[in-house]
């Protein structure tokens, strides 16, 4: 058993019994120049819509419809994204990409004016259920994106850490935060937002 299948199951597992904690912003290194600046970007532009109707029912869907699945299913199901993302018959990717949280998170990118440049939503499972742009994997349980911000509570900004992207040459980073139901103020899923950072 490959060792990204043994954490994955042991995440999924630690999400059932995840502690929460006040409200933090958990950089990938404190002294980052970056961190500052995407923070007051988030705080500006993207916490009004967090709790949009589109991600809370979204993320309330797909966590009842996922709710059954085992780390074996999840496995399975990132091993299906896996092969369809170098495939011209992508029916999982297409489900997601198509639905309408993914066309939200599209125009949420658009209305930046370049400096978001990827947006995705994902469930209690690490799952993704939206995306503005297609993502590699489907599962993210095993990312920080997740661990930082779903098991880690409610109130959670996790800024990343800065790295160049090789096909467009900007400096980015990625912010995530827990999503959490505004009725019960409990987590919910996580949502991640790449930053453009030479657009700031």
């Amino acid at each position: 058993m490959g060792g990204r299948t043994i954490l994955r199951r042991a995440l999924v597992s630690a999400a059932v019994g995840a502690g929460f904690w006040s409200f933090q912003v958990l950089p990938s290194f404190a002294s980052d120049i970056h961190v500052e600046p995407v923070t007051a970007y988030i705080n500006a532009n993207v916490r009004a819509w967090i709790e949009d109707p589109a991600i809370i029912e979204g993320l309330k869907g797909q966590n009842e419809l996922h709710a059954h699945l085992t780390p074996l299913d999840i496995d399975r199901l990132d091993a299906v994204w896996r092969a369809e993302f170098s495939s011209n018959v992508q029916p999982l990717i297409d489900s997601v990409i198509s639905s309408p949280l993914s066309k939200f998170l599209k125009d949420k990118q658009v209305a930046s004016g370049g400096v978001i440049t990827e947006i995705f939503v994902i469930d209690a499972k690490g799952l993704s259920i939206g995306e503005s742009e297609v993502s590699s994997d489907y599962w993210q349980g095993d990312e920080l994106k997740w661990q930082k911000t779903y098991l880690a509570g409610p109130a959670i900004l996790f800024v990343d850490k800065a790295e160049k992207d090789e096909s467009t040459q900007t400096l980015q980073s990625q912010a995530s935060l827990t999503v959490c139901d505004p009725e019960t103020g409990q987590p919910i899923g996580a949502i991640t937002i790449g930053i453009n950072l030479d657009a700031l």
